[in-house]
């Protein structure tokens, strides 16, 4: 079964009308009732939101199977975009961050404690990547797509999310570093001038060990000529880098702080929860000024959410634009065991580690945060254990097959 992030199928039709009718109906109908409801700056996060999903669906641009080929196979196209992502996301948010403002707004970025929590917390969350099919943004973005399995693995990360919340108090206990901003502490050209440097060495890293591999770096996949890659993908993989850091810096000027996605899982599996008598606002995490906020206001408020539900709108926007709108309902049951335990592990992760490829690893780098590298480090150490684990449950790991000399 396709993974989240595997390279788009052929296309089936050229266009699916009832899915892009029905998107593009949900898109300017949420646009217009968040508008009224809640704000202009709503509304226009909920697109950005939509834009996101057709740039992760048409680039295919996730995180899970780009680690999964380079630790199998020593493929590092993947990783290379996601240095030239991080290389640029610097490049703009740095000097906004180091500022405070942007256009005349207060921005801040996402910096959280690195420790204990997070080491075991993105551990956990590659292993969740690996058995699930897909990280936060891959799972959305293939939902929206129609992937039914990640139907399952969308509903466990839920629950796994809101698990978390009950267990935070303890995790939150264990030892750990304060916040630490590299662009406060080390100042702002010397920041980027660091992470411009370790950026370089991990594409480096990733070219040696593909050319050792394969004697070449492997060629990416080749858009047919008698299609609109634009229109219906797939986009090159520097193209959709640079669309997620545009579309991410987007959102740090219309909401003060850069994209996330997985605390709005987390709200959802508490909403739920107390909706059948569990007393989730009682809990420790939940008790917060902030948090306890976010669970009594409805979700149209919460931007995290908002821009959640705009990114699987994009991303079947996306599939029906492709041709590729086609749900299978029937899983094999290893492969429905592994979206279930995967889902569990990638929720339960996410919320221990201060967030999930996005809000750690993507935003967290990109503001600076020392907590993103260290997510970087244990995730993908999660992730050589999960692609180990794959086989188990009937999944796939990606290997090219040796070509004649």
């Amino acid at each position: 079964m396709p993974d989240s992030a595997s390279l788009p199928l052929p296309r089936r039709a050229a266009v699916n009308p009832g899915p892009l009718g029905v998107s593009l109906t949900l898109i300017a109908l949420g646009a217009v009732y968040l508008a009224q409801g809640v704000g202009a700056r709503q509304s226009a996060l909920y697109v950005v939101g939509a834009l996101l999903g057709v740039a992760l669906y048409h680039a295919a641009f996730g995180f899970t199977s780009a680690w999964r080929v380079f630790i199998a196979d020593g493929r590092g196209a993947g990783l290379r975009a996601q240095m030239l992502m991080l290389a640029v996301g610097v490049a703009l948010f740095f000097p906004a961050l180091a500022a405070g403002t942007l256009f005349g707004n207060p921005v801040t970025g996402l910096v959280s404690p690195a420790g204990t929590s997070v080491v075991v917390g993105a551990f956990l969350f590659g292993i969740g990547m690996q058995l699930g099919g897909g990280c936060a943004s891959g799972t959305l973005y293939t939902v929206g797509g129609g992937s039914t399995r990640m139907i399952v693995t969308l509903i466990a990360f839920i629950a796994g999310s809101v698990i978390a919340t009950a267990h935070m108090p303890f995790w939150t206990a264990l030892p750990q570093l304060k916040p630490i901003s590299l662009v406060k502490t080390l100042g702002l050209a010397p920041a980027l001038l660091l992470n411009w440097i370790v950026f370089a060495v991990i594409a480096a890293v990733t070219v040696l060990v593909e050319k050792r591999r394969h004697g070449r770096l492997v060629a990416s996949h080749v858009q047919p000529k008698h299609t609109s890659p634009w229109l219906h993908g797939p986009w090159p993989l520097a193209a959709g880098a640079l669309a997620l850091v545009l579309l991410n810096f987007a959102t740090l000027a219309l909401s003060g702080r850069p994209w996330g996605v997985t605390s709005a899982f987390a709200l959802w599996g508490a909403k739920a929860a107390a909706a059948i008598g569990i007393d989730t606002p009682g809990w420790a995490y939940w008790s917060t000024k902030a948090n306890a906020a976010a669970l009594a206001a409805p979700l149209s408020h919460d931007v995290t959410s908002v821009m959640d539900i705009g990114i699987v709108l994009g991303a079947m926007l996306a599939a029906a634009l492709a041709g590729r709108y086609a749900p299978v309902w029937r899983l094999p049951l290893r492969s429905l065991l592994a979206a279930v335990a995967g889902g569990l592990l990638l929720g339960y992760g996410a919320r221990l580690a201060y967030g999930c490829n996005i809000g750690a690893y993507f935003s967290g780098i990109v503001s600076g945060s020392l907590h993103g590298w260290l997510w970087l480090v244990a995730a993908f150490c999660g992730n050589v254990f999960g692609t180990h684990l794959r086989p188990l449950f009937g999944l796939e790991v990606e290997r090219l097959r040796p070509t004649a000399c």
